[in-house]
């Protein structure tokens, strides 16, 4: 299972059908602004509500905002498709969070679920297409146009229907689930598909709701101000120019206050021999691999023109050891780290520095995200954006996700997409195939040069680092014509935040 656009994906022509949730004791809408506030209403998590104000202030200023995430995957033999619907409707009923409407209650935001004996599905013939390349046109129109953050349900659900299998597919607003969400759509699933076409009744482990992993956030977070100890961290890597947002230190030639057009790529880094190769490489000298790619990234924007000192956000998930592992949501927060890569040092050393700086990072990932913003950043968590280009870095172990043993058969995939941005963000993923990048990005000329001198260099290096143990020799990449203001430059500068 890996992550990809969805116009990369190919997908068989065929007949599609979707499925539309519908309450029957409310409009699917969800419930009536002015009615009183339901008592088995909820607040929403801190990133739930800064999401839906986005779209509130976007939808306001006619500039609306949006994305989804979204899984595809296969089902082999004649579709059976009375079964799916009942394992779809089931899907829902099990995870709160999808059935749920979101509005606002005294400046918060609740979440009132909708009674899961009350929900049914609506089939509907969308339309037959002979050709794949207008199916995925159609697929990607769809998936834009039909999940709005603003109204209930959240999310579609429908297949491309042939002779002999069928693709699946479900796209989420990111309101209601995270990646590592998707991968447990496909196997609860496919699991229930697979047992009520035998006659059986799926059993799955619990998944306790998103819901009260919000209650829980809210009660412990909410109450704190900016003086609270525990956002001590963030202090100290925000520094003396207290800049919340490590900034992305090469050019992109994004202008201040603009949003672009994205462009949403994807690439092989390591096939499967080397990605083991790379990983063996990396447990020999203390680390794991997502350290060795992570060093690596540090490596090459550093030899494109970056600092010696990486500084960047990188999500974390919470859903703990066992607790959330089957529940659908956003358990992610989002964490600064900070390790010197500077020229000299050699692959050990670099992932020593990684290994102490992702350390020290997880010592302090009990604060939500979005609550630090708002509290260290107040006018940049005022506005709808990140302020600029932001240094990120997501990594996934495809191959350890529920579900993966089975992955070569279901064929999943994960699709994440955004209306604009002003930055980039890239995301890793492992699987047995290799190791994978995907990146979404402004669509400007210098930032299609940056990223694709960058992703090339990372391949070199990555394969350099599995071939020999050790990082190749610098080469030149395109000049960075803008430097990036606010970023350490030095090792010394490192040593001052401590």
């Amino acid at each position: 299972m890996r992550q990809f656009p969805l116009e990369m994906h190919h997908v068989a022509p065929g007949r599609v059908v979707e499925w539309r949730l519908r309450s029957t004791a409310a409009e699917a809408g969800g419930p009536d602004t002015d009615a009183p506030a339901d008592p088995a209403s909820r607040k929403a998590s801190f990133n739930q509500d800064k999401h839906f104000t986005v779209a509130e202030e976007s939808r306001a200023a006619d500039d609306p905002v949006a994305s989804w995430v979204a899984v595809t995957f296969e089902v082999r033999g004649p579709l059976d498709e009375q079964a799916l619907a009942r394992a779809l409707l089931s899907f829902v009923q099990r995870h709160e969070v999808l059935r749920c409407a979101f509005r606002r209650l005294a400046g918060e935001l609740a979440c009132e679920p909708f009674d899961p004996a009350a929900l049914t599905l609506d089939p509907g013939l969308v339309g037959t297409f002979d050709d794949a390349e207008a199916l995925s046109d159609f697929l990607v129109e769809r998936f834009k146009r039909s999940i709005d953050t603003l109204s209930w349900p959240l999310f579609i659900m429908g297949a491309v229907v042939r002779e002999d299998s069928a693709t699946v597919y479900l796209a989420f607003d990111h309101i209601v689930c995270d990646g590592m969400s998707m991968p447990i759509v496909a196997r609860e699933v496919l699991t229930a598909y697979e047992g009520l076409c035998r006659g059986e009744a799926a059993e799955l482990a619990p998944a306790p709701s998103y819901l009260d992993f919000a209650d829980e956030q809210r009660r412990r977070y909410l109450s704190i101000d900016a003086r609270d100890s525990r956002l001590d961290h963030w202090k100290a890597f925000m520094g003396p120019a207290g800049e919340f947002f490590p900034r992305f230190p090469l050019d992109l030639g994004v202008e201040p206050g603009h949003m672009y057009p994205i462009v949403n790529e994807a690439s092989m880094l390591l096939d499967a021999g080397e990605a083991e190769v790379f990983e063996k490489t990396c447990l020999a000298v203390g680390g794991k691999p997502f350290m060795g790619v992570l060093g690596s990234v540090a490596v090459c924007l550093r030899d494109a023109g970056g600092p010696g000192v990486y500084r960047g956000l990188m999500p974390v998930s919470e859903r703990g050891r066992g607790t959330w592992t089957n529940s659908v949501g956003w358990f992610v927060n989002t964490l600064p780290i900070e390790f010197d890569a500077s020229p000299g040092r050699d692959f050990a050393q670099v992932m020593a520095s990684v290994r102490a700086g992702f350390a020290e990072m997880i010592a302090h990932c009990d604060v939500p995200f979005v609550r630090a913003w708002e509290l260290l950043a107040p006018e940049e968590f005022a506005a709808r954006s990140w302020p600029y280009p932001v240094n990120f870095f997501s990594y996934i172990d495809m191959r350890k996700c529920p579900g993966a043993e089975r992955h070569d058969e279901w064929r999943p995939t994960t699709h994440v997409w955004s209306a604009r941005a002003n930055g980039a963000c890239s995301w890793f993923q492992r699987d047995t195939d290799g190791l994978h990048m995907n990146s979404i990005y402004v669509d400007t000329r210098a930032a299609r040069r940056t990223m694709g001198d960058f992703q090339e260099a990372l391949r070199l290096t990555v394969q350099e680092v599995a071939r020999s143990g050790g990082f190749r020799r610098p080469v030149a990449l395109t000049p960075q014509r803008r430097p990036v203001r606010g970023i350490p430059l030095d090792v010394a500068a490192f040593a001052r935040r401590g």
